[in-house]
């Protein structure tokens, strides 16, 4: 057997931050302030060589992550897939991809990351399986009327030979939401084709998944993203309801339906499961941490946060609000008072795999349509990447400051803007064909790191990447940022350590004197946090300058900057 090649080993130089929190059994509720990193497996680092990332490479670069100063990694799915969703098409919940490694890979991972004082967080996907799971294939073969068909949801078809789908429903990725088998029955997949949704009224895939859960926790996971987690149960009752306008569902559709009762979204059965799902982790030491993706109104995601369930939701009116201090003090406001009213902490989150990257989002002009803009490869209009992080830094230390756990997406720290110049022969996001090449999809925030300012993929691998790299990579590479004064990732680093020091209980006071256009609260007793989202320069508070996102002007804070002070 011949040795994988491997990538240039880059650790840097930094040790782990001190004050390291507390990871065992005496802080169970290390997750309540956490900063949790994102990894999309397949674009973070390619220990073999072949263009696509994998575990190995992940454990390599785990020190990148100390000497940043998260608490914890969240590792988007390594199941073995066919990537028909880049893994979230999971064809056994219970393995590595072969691609991307193996059972002893994923455990040496885990090893290493506890050893440098961080936590383990994977995906789980609860709401389909991959077409290629053995289930389905089992249903497949067994046809209709069968056991094996209850797992999941099939239908017969309307019209004379049943050549219609049994609803009007529509797949969030286009398209109607149910596809034919060769038998003349319909299966049902909210998402591409190649997932097809699970009926979880069945016993046995309520069991799948507590023996799922079992089987990560005991191999040392601290917790679980669940991938979302709003669309599990059903109203599978004949006959099935068409919902005319409100086909593709989503949040806007939600509205028209008395809470909880919507056919496929956020029913109130779910939080059962999660109920039951609770008791699994609490019988762990210290109690497993689990976070919901629940693209659910607020009131409604505090259900799931509440601690006899998942115990934390992902906020995404964060992620949505537009860069104007208003709209951001509602939302904040708001979003710190669902969290209270669940007995959770606020969650916050600028980019992940799903969105553009916020160091080009922010600076799209409001209302601007980003799938068009994406079509026009960032043309129209075209953005200043400069001036996109002169303003996602202030956006990412205004929100560390926030009480609550921060979720931080791969290269984020690095400024990376988001690629959407990329030919659309090498999307790989099912989105673009499966809506007939209209909408581009996700792939441009799925570009894999610049590690190196040099090398065929920039230090991501010895060899190219699964998605191509652009030229202004080699600016934003680690290589190029370690140990610079003023890096976005220096900032990041220093942002990390000092807020392990800054941390002072889960609320925030605003000042009602701030000046228009300025966002400002205070943290306990000692750090406050100022941020000028207006046009023009604005007096600092009272304070000692302790971080700032760019250089201040004569005792002014410049516009699209954020201070943090000590009082």
């Amino acid at each position: 057997m011949t040795d994988r090649p491997t990538a240039p080993d880059l650790r840097p130089p930094h040790p782990a931050p001190d004050a390291t929190p507390d990871l065992s059994s005496r802080d169970p509720d290390w997750w309540r302030q956490a900063v949790v990193y994102q990894i999309y497996p397949r674009s973070f680092a390619d220990a073999d060589g072949d263009g696509l990332g994998d575990l190995r490479g992940i454990t390599r670069r785990l020190t990148h992550l100390s000497a940043l100063g998260v608490d914890a990694l969240w590792l988007s799915p390594f199941y073995p897939s066919e990537l028909a969703d880049g893994g979230y098409d999971v064809a056994d919940p219970r393995d590595v991809d072969p691609r991307l490694g193996t059972l002893d890979d994923f455990d040496a991972l885990v090893r290493e990351a506890h050893r440098l004082g961080l936590k383990v967080i994977v995906d789980i996907v609860p709401n389909h399986t991959s077409h290629q799971h053995v289930w389905f294939q089992e249903a497949l073969r067994a046809g209709p009327g069968s056991p094996a068909r209850d797992r999941y949801v099939f239908r017969d078809g309307r019209g004379e030979s049943g050549e219609l789908p049994p609803t009007d429903w529509q797949s969030v990725f286009g398209g109607s939401a149910w596809q034919r088998v060769p038998d003349g029955q319909w299966y049902l997949h909210l998402f591409a084709a190649e997932q097809p949704d699970l009926n979880w009224d069945h016993p046995d895939v309520r069991e799948d998944f507590r023996t799922t859960l079992r089987f990560w926790s005991d191999r040392g996971v601290d917790g679980f993203r669940v991938d979302v987690a709003h669309a599990l149960t059903k109203d599978l009752e004949e006959p099935l309801r068409d919902l005319g306008d409100h086909a593709a569902g989503g949040e806007a559709a939600l509205a028209d339906f008395a809470p909880g009762t919507h056919p496929f979204y956020d029913r109130d059965e779910v939080h059962e499961i999660y109920r039951d799902w609770r008791k699994i982790f609490d019988t762990y030491t210290p109690p497993r941490t689990a976070v919901a993706e629940a693209w659910v109104p607020g009131a409604r995601r505090a259900l799931y946060a509440r601690p006899d369930e998942l115990g934390q939701a992902f906020n995404f009116e964060y992620l949505e609000a537009a860069w104007d201090a208003d709209e951001l003090r509602q939302v904040i406001t708001d979003s710190l008072a669902t969290a209270q009213a669940a007995g959770a902490s606020a969650t916050w989150v600028l980019s992940n795999h799903d969105v553009v990257r916020h160091a080009t989002r922010l600076m799209l002009p409001p209302g601007t349509d980003t799938n068009a803009w994406l079509l026009s490869g960032g043309s129209a209009p075209a953005v200043d990447a400069e001036a996109g992080l002169r303003r996602a830094r202030p956006a990412t230390l205004l929100m560390l400051a926030l009480p609550g756990s921060a979720y931080v997406y791969q290269g984020e720290e690095l400024g990376l803007p988001e690629v959407a110049d990329l030919p659309t022969e090498v999307l790989q996001d099912p989105i673009w064909e499966q809506t007939g090449r209209v909408r581009k999809g996700r792939d441009g925030c799925r570009v894999p790191l610049p590690w190196t300012s040099t090398g065929p993929s920039y230090g991501f691998g010895a060899n190219g990447a699964w998605l191509p790299q652009p030229p202004s990579f080699a600016a934003y590479a680690v290589e190029a940022q370690d140990g610079v004064e003023g890096s976005t990732l220096e900032l990041y680093r220093t942002a990390l350590r000092l807020r392990r020091k800054l941390l002072d209980g889960e609320t925030l006071r605003w000042a009602e004197d701030a000046p228009e256009g300025v966002l400002q609260f205070d943290r306990g007793d000692g750090w406050r946090c100022v941020t000028n989202l207006s046009a023009e320069p604005v007096p600092l508070p009272a304070g000692e300058v302790v971080l700032t996102s760019a250089s201040l002007k004569d005792g002014h804070l410049p516009p699209d900057t954020t201070v943090w002070l000590t009082r």
